[in-house]
C-alpha cells in the first residue's frame, strides 16, 4: 500500500503541477514513447540476469507492494523455538533432540511455530547448527564463523534481485534518451511540415527523456532501494539464530541465551524482556510428546 500511496502522490503531483502551468496532460501520452523505453529496459534485464533472479525480482516486487518483513510475532516465535530447543539440549535425551531436527516438518515443538517451518532456509539453517551442537565436537568461534559465512551467502543472495533492478533504474535515463533520439529522427524526416506540428513532434520526442528519469529516480530506483531493506531484515532472524546458539554452546543458561539473541533486533521492534519471559519462556510447549507421536 506505501508503494502505491507513493506513486499516487507522485504522479498527481507531477501531473498537477504540469496542469497548473498551463500544460496539456494529452502531450505526456506518448504511448510509443512508453513501448521503447519499457521494452529496452525489460530486454537489457532479462539479458543481464539468469531466470532466478529475474522470478526473484518479481517475488521482491510482490514482498515490497506487501511489506513482507518479520514482525515482533515472528522474532518471539524464533525466540521460543530456540528456547525449547536449548532446554532439550540441556534436559533430554540426544535422541529426541535428533528427532526434530532430522524431520522438522513432522517434528510436534516445530509444528507450533507454522511461520519458522514455512521458511525452510531458516528451519534448515537452525537445523544444520542444532545437529552440530548435539555432535558436540566443533568449537563455538568455529561454529560462528561457519555461520557468519553462511549469514553473508544468504543475504547476497537475497539482494541480487535488488541490485539487478537498482542497475536497471540507473540505466533509465540513457534509455530515455534513446527514445527521444528517435522522436527527434522521426521530427527531422518532418522539418518542412509547419511549426506547429513540428513543434508537437519535438515534445513528443523530449517525453522520452522525462519518462526515462521518472521511471528511473521516482518509481523503480526506490522499489528496488525497499526490496533491499526488506530483504535485509528478512536477514535478521538468522542473526538471532547465531548470535543465541552461539551464546548456549559459551556456556550460557538459555534464558540468558535468548537476551543475546534479543538484543540484536532493531529496538522499534524488539521483544520487550516480559514478552519474552512470557511468550518465549513460560509458554514454549514441551516437546515431550513428539517422540510418542513419532514412534505411533
Amino acid at each position: 500500500m506505501a508503494i502505491l500511496l507513493g506513486l499516487v502522490i507522485g504522479i498527481g503531483s507531477m501531473l498537477g503541477g504540469f496542469m497548473a502551468m498551463g500544460g496539456h496532460v494529452g502531450v505526456i501520452w506518448q504511448p510509443f514513447e512508453y513501448v521503447i523505453i519499457v521494452g529496452i529496459a525489460l530486454g537489457t534485464f532479462i539479458i543481464a540476469n539468469p531466470m532466478a533472479i529475474i522470478k526473484d525480482a518479481g517475488a521482491g516486487i510482490f514482498e515490497a507492494m506487501k511489506g513482507t518483513a518479520p514482525k515482533r510475532s515472528d522474532y518471539l516465535s524464533i525466540l521460543s523455538l530456540l528456547f525449547a530447543l536449548m532446554r532439550d539440549l540441556r534436559t533430554r535425551p540426544r535422541n529426541e533432540v535428533e528427532a526434530h531436527i532430522d524431520d522438522p516438518a513432522n517434528s510436534v515443538l516445530f509444528q507450533h511455530f507454522p511461520s519458522i517451518l514455512k521458511d525452510k532456509e531458516l528451519t534448515a539453517y537452525i537445523c544444520d547448527y542444532v545437529r552440530l551442537i548435539i555432535i558436540g565436537n566443533a568449537r563455538s568461534h568455529e561454529i560462528e564463523g561457519l555461520m557468519e559465512q553462511e549469514i553473508s551467502t544468504i543475504k547476497k543472495h537475497k539482494l541480487k534481485s535488488a541490485g539487478a533492478l537498482g542497475t536497471v533504474a540507473e540505466a533509465l535515463p540513457a534509455i530515455g534518451i534513446c527514445a527521444a533520439v528517435l522522436g527527434i529522427v522521426k521530427a527531422m524526416g518532418a522539418i518542412d511540415q509547419s511549426p506547429e506540428i513540428l513543434g508537437h513532434y519535438i515534445a513528443s520526442a523530449l517525453i522520452g527523456t522525462f519518462v526515462g528519469i521518472f521511471l528511473s529516480y521516482a518509481v523503480l530506483s526506490p522499489v528496488a532501494g525497499k526490496i533491499k531493506i526488506l530483504r535485509e531484515k528478512q536477514c535478521q532472524p538468522f542473526v538471532i539464530v547465531k548470535q543465541t546458539l552461539i551464546a548456549f554452546m559459551n556456556g550460557a543458561l538459555p534464558q540468558v541465551a535468548l537476551e543475546h539473541g534479543r538484543k540484536t533486533i532493531s529496538s522499534k521492534e524488539r521483544p520487550t524482556i516480559d514478552e519474552v519471559e512470557n511468550e518465549a519462556i513460560s509458554n514454549t510447549p514441551s516437546s515431550s510428546a513428539a517422540p510418542m507421536q513419532q514412534a505411533a
